[in-house]
């Protein structure tokens, strides 16, 4: 007999159980992921049912290597001491909601609440995670120059803002996400972009994105501007640079021979030479010519002079010779 008793005791409880005898504290949550601001209030909100009428404890602690205990109470009236980093800033609410303001970063964390009343045999539990951002400033793209010259080794753009915790950063090519590109490399945040062998076709405006779990800011777009190579730089680039450098090496190394500049020399200075007589002799002839107006005929001044003194001939005795009758010939100049 005491051992069919002792095993309908366990089966005599599960009925009990399901026929609410015994009776637990349910706890819901209508958010048990809850996102807070810095600065602000945050309220992790439970409800929690009883048949009990007797007002509950509620514990809250914060779930660490070592749990940590954030407030007790009976109702809301709050039992002990609280921590000092938690002194001004908790307040348990009717239903066992805790209101923490202003928010901390260091509030962050999973929050872990016990319901129990006295008459109840089973105490309620309820877990909710807390995080705690500061907002994002107005990010802005950082580009050492604007323009570049197609075909560049690289051209790097910095998304920069200054506030902001547990950002995300996501850049846009005209409004647009950037699509793959093995030729646009991203730093391990995100938060730096560079386009190697920069292409016409990344001539355009760009912006980037910067999100966290209570805020988002996109940047003013930033034209980037790409000026086409020349075509002897192509050229070059693609290998022509190896022609160029043998040419000019070949020009560099080669000497005409001396016997044929000597040779080329000769005729040259022969011909200058003819020239040269050529000139002068038409230089005498031309002075030849300039001077024969100038040349008087010896007999015309004779004639001339006789005409023009007859005193002179009645003067003159019988018998003497004529001084001056034969004037000497005129000289050139």
């Amino acid at each position: 007999m005491r051992g069919a008793s002792g095993r309908l005791l366990p089966l005599a409880c599960l009925l009990a159980l399901h026929a609410g005898l015994l009776q637990g504290v349910n706890i819901t949550s209508p958010a048990p992921l809850v996102r807070g601001t810095a600065g602000k209030a945050a309220l992790l909100s439970v409800r929690y049912s009883s048949a009990s009428a007797d007002k509950p404890v509620v514990k809250w602690q914060l779930k660490r290597d070592k749990p940590v205990t954030v407030v007790q109470s009976i109702g809301t009236e709050i039992i002990g001491n609280l921590r000092p980093d938690y002194r001004d800033r908790i307040r348990i609410l009717e239903n066992g909601s805790l209101l923490i303001s202003p928010l901390q970063l260091a509030d962050e964390g999973t929050y872990e609440v016990e319901v129990s009343i006295t008459d109840d045999t089973f105490t309620g539990e309820k877990t909710i995670n807390l995080t705690v951002d500061i907002p994002v400033s107005k990010p802005q793209v950082v580009v050492a120059s604007s323009t570049v010259l197609e075909l560049s080794e690289y051209v790097t753009l910095n998304c920069s803002h200054e506030n902001g915790t547990k950002p995300s950063y996501t850049w846009l090519k005209d409004g647009r996400p950037l699509s793959n590109d093995s030729r646009l490399l991203l730093s391990p945040d995100h938060k730096v972009l560079t386009i190697t062998r920069v292409l016409m076709a990344d001539d355009d405006v760009y912006s980037c994105l910067v999100e966290n779990p209570i805020s988002q800011g996109r940047s003013v777009p930033v034209k980037l501007t790409v000026y086409r190579r020349s075509s002897l730089y192509i050229i070059l680039s693609t290998g022509g640079i190896f022609l160029l450098v043998t040419l000019v090496t070949v020009c560099a190394c080669w000497k005409p021979s001396k016997k044929g500049k000597r040779g080329a020399e000769a005729p040259g200075a022969a011909e200058f030479a003819e020239q040269d007589e050529e000139h002068l002799k038409h230089e005498a002839e031309a002075a030849a010519r300039s001077a024969e107006p100038d040349r008087k005929n010896p007999v015309a001044l004779y004639i001339l002079k006789d005409k023009e003194s007859p005193e002179a001939e009645e003067d003159a005795a019988p018998g003497e010779p004529r001084s001056g009758a034969e004037p000497p010939a005129p000289g050139y100049v």
